[in-house]
């Protein structure tokens, strides 16, 4: 049973503000995430590229003649532009031509496999929007109490009522983000990223560019990189991991070309390292952190559902991770803000850091919950904030524990703030 009611996501409010104030903007992020739907949403003219019935008549016409493609009452939406590159210098030269916002939205499931094509940047004509899968406060699991916001702008008022369980968590892990799954019952909600996940293996990986990709190292690649989420693991470290499979075709060069296909089609998101002004000497690592776009595609790749992991609670913690950032990212987003890593030579780390355009930043660490992890995590966030030198930079807006379990959002006694994602929004 289904439920087509369509759920507002943040990206609503973020594509109209850029249509009102750009010609053109850009949609991208893996397929099946809501990238059309939405971008439908606020068009009113859609041109499907990839319709079979009209697939080669609409390639012969971005060949010879792409403005043609471009008629129609504004906004025009192009699904899947990438299939024609040409479309982007083509959509270029007719918002110059009109003078006007709002003209196009372009979506994508992929980067193009080439860009010889593609002769302008796009810049000042284009803005661009990154979708990701649904989080958990836009697929209604989150209260959304704790507004991320707020934590910026008045963090002393602060107080949540969290409806979830662990189970809930485990299952919500495995189910994913993607729109249709949450319209199904439980059953089929955790089938349908099985089947992403092959098509993923069997087709998108090799379609991106054309170049076919064996399948059985696709899975190898992607089961360690599920191991790995949250961690710096070298492509070094991958390739050992996999040939330990005594598959001996991985070597360094072949799994970063996989894993750079895999981040063409939006499947891989790793997390870049921050580098903030800190009073001690002690270096940064700086290599980025592994996640996948959603924790369901780990649970894919592991082959696991929901009991093995409430029966691996270690486990379970590492793809909690990967489910906060993935929430954490779309609600940065929606406040001009990026989501990423710190780790020192001396080992203090910490699992998110949301850093606003305006120089504001907040710290965050991920924990299943428990008094113990809370105070772990309180003591990492008061160590790293201790050493912020705040005579270059600004004081960090909050410290945050963020957790699975718990019944309340609420404030410490020594200022760190216990939020559990059951109750975390924008």
């Amino acid at each position: 049973m289904t439920n087509n009611r369509y759920k507002e996501r943040i990206a609503d409010r973020m594509l109209q503000r850029r249509l009102a104030g750009v010609g053109a903007v850009l949609v991208e992020g893996p397929k099946w995430c809501g990238k059309t739907t939405t971008a439908a949403k606020h068009a009113k003219t859609v041109l499907y590229l990839d319709n079979p019935s009209e697939l080669q008549q609409n390639m012969r016409m971005a060949e010879v003649n792409p403005g043609a493609l471009l008629a129609g009452t504004p906004p025009v939406l192009i699904d899947e532009w990438q299939l024609a590159p040409k479309l982007w210098d083509a959509v270029r030269f007719e918002v110059d031509q009109r003078g006007q916002p709002g003209q196009f939205i372009l979506t994508g499931s992929a980067v193009p496999a080439s860009t010889d094509d593609i002769h302008h940047s796009g810049t000042g004509r284009f803005a661009w929007l990154t979708m990701r899968p649904m989080s958990l406060f836009e697929s209604g699991e989150s209260t959304g109490e704790v507004a991320l916001s707020r934590l910026f702008d008045a963090p002393d008022d602060v107080f949540g009522v969290n409806r979830l369980s662990l189970e809930d968590v485990a299952y919500l892990i495995c189910r994913g983000g993607w729109p249709y799954s949450t319209r199904l019952e439980k059953d089929l909600a955790l089938d349908q990223v099985k089947y992403y996940y092959d098509g993923v293996v069997r087709s998108d990986v090799s379609r991106i560019d054309g170049v076919r990709r064996n399948e059985v190292l696709v899975k190898r690649l992607m089961r360690s990189y599920a191991r790995h989420q949250g961690a710096q693991a070298s492509i070094a470290t991958i390739a050992d991991d996999i040939r330990a499979a005594d598959d001996h075709s991985a070597d360094t060069k072949t799994i970063a070309a996989y894993l750079a296909a895999l981040k063409k089609i939006f499947v891989i998101e790793d997390s870049a390292a921050w580098n903030p002004n800190l009073r001690s000497k002690t270096a940064i690592r700086t290599s980025d952190t592994r996640y996948f776009v959603d924790p369901s595609i780990a649970v894919a790749a592991l082959g696991i559902g929901p009991n093995d992991l409430m029966n691996d609670l270690n486990t379970m913690g590492l793809l909690f991770e990967t489910l906060c950032i993935r929430d954490l990212r779309v609600f940065a987003d929606a406040l001009d803000g990026q989501v990423y890593h710190f780790r020192d030579k001396s080992g203090l780390e910490c699992d998110a850091v949301v850093h606003l355009r305006n120089g504001h930043f907040g710290l965050i660490e991920v924990k299943l919950g428990g008094d113990t992890l809370i105070g772990e995590g309180a003591k990492t966030l008061r160590s790293l904030a201790d050493k912020i030198d705040t005579a270059r930079m600004n004081a960090p807006s909050f410290l945050m524990v963020l957790t699975a379990a718990g019944k309340y959002a609420y404030q410490r006694e020594d200022g760190v703030y216990v939020v559990p994602i059951g109750c975390l929004r924008d």
